[in-house]
């Protein structure tokens, strides 16, 4: 969301019963999808069920908005379940129907897509009836299935299989040797894939296996990115391929890896690798953000590391909020003219980075604690009298502290420093959380959302007033 909240003024509490603003319920839904794994717990606890009253909302009034937003958060921002559950509350709400079959095309890269969509609908509505939109949407990307895909992603311990897919929706073959395939998927008679997951479950993790999985070319970036760890046990012969895979220039833009991704990579290998594997880590997320828009003057970075923005972002990652902040925070310094980059969170700390500074080394190096006080930076800004043309802060938006300074607003505190020092400053707000608010409102103020450096591209499109997240989202089309 960018820009969206020039009128929007209507004050709400947060979930610590600090003063904040609403959002419409649109806004909300891009900033919950943005910055959620589905069914997970975070600090002021799982907003899933809210995002679902949300979803209903949004279907009711501005269907092709949701169809769209599941589209671009799957093919722009790479976010997976999200996408799968707006694709379900379409194919469930009358007023979302008419889309179904877009979204699930759009929405499909893997051929697991498809199968978690189906698995979350009868999960949450029932097996009976399954929509015909939804069936059909799915058949039209059953039929551009090869065996490959069908056997890699035919889901065995599944709640729902490939099978199960064929046999709910009774695709109409292209010809007799896809029925004939599909007779062969539902009986469990596919020829078995030789995937690397397959390799490795038949001849063990070991050196020789790894030795011919990396021959032969077969491992894709995201895995070898997950199994870094597993290979470097390992010792293969060959590991430089994999090192110089990762920090491919082509493969690296080519995977749309999420920046803690990296990071997270890092901190699997960090008690066995050596200064050259990180090195290549820290290549590839240089290579993932460079080309991004400049940003001219001087810019103030305010990364919130409170201690709510130390819960983790899925019971699976190692990865913590206030790390996606830092990551984004430091992308954001390589891409300034002149910045201040500073952490807060009951208080605030300067650290002098200049545009060189390692990225994952020196976000590992930062912890969080303490309460949110986001008065903090523009106290720095009024007391240092620093002429800024924008501050990016980074949060989740859960201001808890109380303000010894006054008893203003940090939405005051923002319009104090434009009277005093810069009536121009933009304020970019990144929200990295989405629990449905947010601190600031009026003009030249840019509310974001979303973990991918690609919110980043919105500050100086915001600037120029010519393209914000929202709008970007209403004109998505990936559909081919």
């Amino acid at each position: 969301m960018s820009k969206f909240n020039q009128t929007q003024s209507i004050k709400t509490v947060n979930n610590c019963g600090q003063t904040a603003y609403k959002m419409s319920d649109k806004e909300k839904l891009v900033s919950q999808v943005l910055t959620s794994f589905f069914n997970e717990s975070k600090f002021y606890g799982d907003n899933s069920e809210d995002m679902q009253k949300t979803i209903v909302s949004v279907i009711k009034t501005e269907p092709e908005f949701v169809s769209k937003l599941a589209i671009f958060a799957r093919r722009v921002f790479n976010m997976r379940s999200v996408s799968h559950v707006l694709t379900a509350y379409l194919a469930h709400e009358n007023e979302g129907k008419p889309f179904v079959r877009d979204t699930v095309k759009g929405v499909t890269v893997r051929g697991d897509d498809v199968t978690e969509i189906m698995a979350f609908y009868i999960d949450t509505f029932g097996k009976r009836p399954i929509p015909n939109s939804l069936k059909k949407g799915i058949n039209d990307v059953l039929v551009n299935f090869d065996e490959y895909t069908l056997a890699k992603y035919k889901g065995d311990g599944k709640s729902v299989k490939m099978r199960d897919l064929i046999c709910m929706c009774r695709p109409s073959p292209k010809d007799d040797e896809q029925s004939a395939m599909w007779k062969r998927c539902i009986e469990g008679n596919l020829k078995t894939p030789v995937t690397w997951e397959t390799e490795l479950s038949k001849n063990g993790n070991n050196k020789e296996t790894w030795e011919k999985l990396i021959d032969s070319g077969k491992v894709g970036y995201m895995a070898y990115l997950r199994n870094l760890r597993n290979i470097l046990k390992a010792e293969p012969s060959n590991l430089q391929i994999v090192l110089d895979v990762i920090q491919d220039t082509e493969r690296v833009k080519k995977s749309k890896q999420l920046p803690f991704r990296y990071l997270s990579a890092y901190k699997a290998v960090s008690d066995i690798a050596g200064s050259k594997v990180f090195d290549v880590l820290e290549n590839a997320l240089e290579i993932s953000v460079e080309n991004m828009p400049k940003l001219s003057g001087t810019t103030v970075i305010a990364v919130d590391v409170s201690g709510s923005m130390g819960c983790r972002i899925s019971a699976k990652s190692d990865i913590c909020y206030y790390e996606i902040a830092l990551l984004l925070g430091l992308v954001s310094n390589k891409i300034c003219e002149n910045s201040l980059f500073y952490t807060f969170n009951h208080e605030i700390h300067k650290f002098d980075f200049s545009s060189r500074t390692p990225i994952i080394e020196t976000a590992k190096n930062i912890s969080c604690s303490g309460g949110t006080n986001m008065y903090l930076p523009f106290k720095e800004m009024i007391d240092k009298k620093i002429k800024a043309d924008r501050i990016i802060i980074l949060s989740d938006n859960e201001c808890n502290s109380i303000n010894w300074y006054s008893k203003k607003s940090v939405q005051q505190m923002a319009d104090e420093y434009r009277q005093q020092t810069n009536q121009n400053l933009w304020v970019h707000a990144i929200d990295l959380a989405g629990y449905g608010t947010q601190q600031f409102h009026g003009d030249r103020t840019n509310i974001i959302a979303g973990w991918s450096e690609k919110v980043l591209d919105f500050i100086q499109l915001a600037e120029n007033g010519t393209m914000d997240l929202i709008k970007m989202i209403e004109e998505c089309d990936y559909v081919q």
